[in-house]
């Protein structure tokens, strides 16, 4: 979320700002009447009458996985473009690896820019693909396999 719009929230008197919560239920016949919150640090449950909800999701980057296949920034977002050495601004660290959209270090963090980011890296990944000899079958592997087939990443070691 940018700067802009948390500093107009926190100002709203009618807005209230519950970070750290998750969602339990929503009630309400009709309209929404009220949320049940878990914080999530103690587990203690609470609920409050409200008639709207806005849940700021993806803020964190879900990189783990990426984890010694390609170059991550300190908040786990892959790293990309010049800022790795490739020519393609969608390229990673790893060959044959690209990334779209809000998972991008420095990305402009829109969903229509990271639409219009994926149909650009697309046709990278095609491209990629067709400047490798062709593969006789195509099977899916564990990440494992993964981590254990592709050996240290660029700079490693």
């Amino acid at each position: 979320m940018s700067s802009y719009l948390s500093s107009r929230l926190e100002a709203d008197p009618g807005t209230e700002i519950d970070c750290h919560t998750d969602v339990v239920a929503l009630h309400g016949d009709s309209h929404l009447e009220g949320v049940t919150f878990r914080e999530a640090r103690t587990g203690k449950m609470r609920e409050i009458a409200a008639r709207a909800l806005f849940i700021m999701v993806g803020a964190a980057p879900s990189t783990d996985w990426l984890l010694g296949l390609a170059a991550l920034d300190e908040k786990g977002f892959l790293r990309t473009g010049p800022t790795v050495g490739a020519a393609s601004p969608f390229a990673t660290s790893r060959p044959g690896i690209f990334a779209a959209g809000d998972i991008r270090t420095r990305s402009v963090k829109r969903a229509a820019s990271a639409t219009d980011e994926g149909s650009v890296v697309v046709s990278k990944v095609s491209e990629y693909l067709n400047s490798k000899p062709p593969v006789a079958s195509r099977n899916l592997i564990s990440t494992n396999t993964v981590e254990n087939s592709l050996g240290d990443p660029p700079g490693a070691g």
